[in-house]
């Protein structure tokens, strides 16, 4: 298992961090997601040999937010 944080920009209130929680949640592979949304920042525990960093980019992206 891999641990990233991932910077996102575009969260301005708790809808917006339970659309980038579920979307990351979503990604096959994915063990674990914390979103913070003050600190603008999603940390993701997740199986490397079943997803990647650009998968959990892409569903960040996909909900409308954006990734540093």
């Amino acid at each position: 298992m891999a641990k990233v944080e991932i910077i996102v920009g575009g969260m301005s209130c708790g809808m917006c961090q339970s659309a980038v929680q579920e979307a990351l949640s979503g990604v096959e592979g994915v063990a674990e997601a914390a979103v913070d949304l003050e600190g603008g920042r999603a940390t993701v525990v997740f199986d490397e040999g079943a997803t990647s960093l650009d998968s959990l980019r892409a569903a960040v992206e996909d909900a409308g937010f954006d990734v540093e």
